[in-house]
């Protein structure tokens, strides 16, 4: 072990890298393991497997990762073929020891298997625009920090972080039956949002394309920045 306690990068990468059946995946994921699909986060809005988080590898993946990822559980891997490898040694740099192994195939292969498929809707900062006055069960969720929420956010929405979405005390007041609209400051981090959420429960969700840096330039949308900005 090291001296953050974790065991050392290059014992992990010498591990065999575990291609995993259809079959065999899902033998493994009874319930204590975590999907975690690294593709691309636009692909991964079209598609996934039921119950999957998604950290894509184009963004902060390390960062997201030990944010929202609990050390303890094992890990199953959905990703783009080719890109096993990346996955598991960038996981293992944040500590990540788990890892049961990857799809074979990928995402593919379990829609040419027919097995279930999910999804989360994509729209635009204008679709947002239009829905907002007209829409009273609409929430909108802004997963920035707090400082970048104070700064400037659409008005009347609420302000859950990212690395807070894995406690229920902080998502208690959202309803299942609300439109929840995620946003985060450029699109990568909600769809990480938007896959906790879903694996919480909450499918009425609609992920905004371009998260804040569009919605502030659209003319329609209200907001508003909070007291307590520091300078």
């Amino acid at each position: 072990m090291n001296k953050e306690g974790y065991a050392p990068l290059e014992n992990i990468m010498n591990k065999e890298l575990i291609s995993l059946t259809i079959k065999e995946f899902k033998e493994k994921n009874n319930g204590d393991s975590i999907i975690l699909d690294t593709r691309n986060s636009i692909e991964f809005t079209e598609g996934f497997i039921p119950g999957s988080i998604s950290i894509g590898l184009e963004g902060r993946f390390e960062e997201c990762a030990g944010n929202v990822l609990p050390f303890k559980q094992s890990v199953l891997l959905v990703t783009e073929p080719g890109k096993e490898k990346e996955s598991i040694t960038r996981l293992a740099r944040v500590g990540f020891e788990q890892i049961e192994g990857y799809l074979n195939g990928g995402i593919n292969e379990w829609k040419n298997s027919g097995e279930a498929i999910d999804l989360i809707i994509d729209i635009e900062a204008d679709e947002l625009a239009m829905d907002l006055p007209f829409d009273d069960n609409l929430m909108v969720v802004d997963v920035r920090t707090p400082h970048e929420f104070a700064e400037g956010h659409v008005k009347d929405s609420t302000n859950i972080p990212l690395k807070d979405l894995t406690d229920l005390a902080q998502i208690a007041s959202l309803e299942e039956d609300q439109n929840i609209y995620v946003h985060s400051g450029e699109g990568y981090s909600s769809v990480i949002a938007s896959s906790l959420l879903k694996r919480q429960g909450y499918h009425n969700l609609r992920n905004i394309l371009g998260g804040w840096n569009k919605i502030k330039e659209e003319e329609n949308i209200p907001t508003e920045k909070s007291g307590e900005v520091l300078n």
